[in-house]
């Protein structure tokens, strides 16, 4: 069999044709601050975890709520999402966004 190369052209081709939908899901950088300002106050994890993917870090403590006489332990999970130096921070409520902050923009 005789390669030549038209059939690698053909070959390569098809290979593109392929691979053209390959790329991985969060390839890119998910924290900028189109996806920042898409997170609301309300969201709930899934929601925000559509915009920006898996966290980086978690972290849940437990906070006192002191709400008409009555009080409460209540979770408070912070996700951080990060890349390289740029991060954003969603803190959650009752599980939902209660608070979110960035660097973006400010970063060094």
């Amino acid at each position: 069999m005789q390669i030549t190369s038209r059939s690698l052209l053909g070959l390569f081709s098809i290979i593109l044709v392929f691979c053209a939908g390959c790329e991985e899901p969060g390839s890119g950088s998910r924290v900028t601050p189109v996806n920042f300002d898409q997170v609301t106050i309300g969201m709930n994890k899934e929601q925000v975890q559509k915009i920006l993917g898996q966290p980086t870090k978690e972290e849940t403590k437990q906070a006192l709520l002191f709400n008409n006489g009555e009080t409460r332990w209540q979770p408070v999970v912070t996700s951080r999402y990060e890349d390289g130096q740029k991060y954003i921070e969603v803190i959650f409520k009752d599980d939902k966004v209660d608070k979110k902050d960035t660097n973006l923009g400010r970063e060094p």
